[in-house]
Parts: structure tokens; sequence; C-alpha cells
């Protein structure tokens, strides 16, 4: 497995790779009619544009992409950035392929420049971002009005 940088020849796969993760993992925690509303929103022109202003990631085995995330200014800010789109497909979750993509992101030079980094993070996935030191923004536990837990981490 290695991580590289997002190629636009990508975009489909990791567009099929979000919708396939959000379908079997993140359906668990969301109503059907919430994640199938997020999958218009990840197709791969919304990934190409996402790319465009961010420094995004592929773990890829062999000739699939497996894992993906990026990192960008968190509102244009050069001393904050955010971290998006981390997700892993259903079958390799667990192997330590998250890891690798958040280590990934954690040395990008977004990361290095900034003082604070958030993280909009869904249910399914606070436990695992909290492991890494992202704690509560603001110290609020509780989802927000898109669904997502704000956290934050600061350097």
């Amino acid at each position: 497995m290695v991580i590289r940088r997002f190629e636009n020849k990508d975009a489909e796969k990791v567009s099929s790779l979000i919708i396939h993760t959000v379908r079997i993992s993140n359906i668990e925690d969301y109503s059907a009619e919430l994640m199938e509303e997020l999958i218009k929103h990840q197709q791969a022109e919304n990934v190409l544009e996402r790319a465009g202003w961010t420094h995004f990631y592929v773990a890829q085995d062999g000739n699939e992409i497996i894992g993906c995330g990026a990192i960008g200014p968190y509102w244009g800010k050069e001393d904050e950035s955010s971290l998006f789109t981390i997700f892993v497909l259903p079958e390799y979750q667990g192997k330590g392929i998250g890891t690798k993509i958040i280590e990934t992101l954690e040395k990008d030079e977004y990361f290095l420049r900034s003082k604070r980094i958030e993280i909009p993070s869904s249910i399914t996935a606070v436990n695992f971002y909290r492991k890494f030191g992202y704690n509560y923004k603001n110290g609020i536990a509780e989802i927000d009005e898109e669904q997502i837990y704000r956290l934050e981490k600061f350097r």
C-alpha cells in the first residue's frame, strides 16, 4: 500500500470509493435520505473541485484506490487548516490505512504551518479522530445542524 498525491485521473475512483463507503459504513449512523443527499455532492466533479484547493491524497493497493484524505486552509487562513474527505473502503477499515492517511495529512505543509486544525467529523468517525488528539471544538460534544461533530487540535 502506498499513499500518494491525488491525480485528476483518480476522480472517478475516489468518487466511487466515497459513495460505496457512505452507503455501507455511514448508513449505520445516519438516515438513508441524508446519505443519498451527501452522495449527490461526492461525484467526480466535486472531488476534482476539492482537489483544486486542497492537498488531496489517495491510498492505493496495487491498482485499487482504497482510501483518501485531504487537507486545506480553514476559510483561507494561513495559520488554520481543515482535514476533509477522509474515507477508507469498508473492507480495508481496521487495518491501519486510516491511520496512515492521518499521518500523511499531519506531515503536509498545510498542517505544519497551522496552529489549529479542524475536522468536520461524521458520527461514524468521531472516535477514530479523537484517538489522534482531536477534541470537540469549544467543548461541544454534540452534532450540529449539518449532523456532524466539529473537532479540533491545537499545535
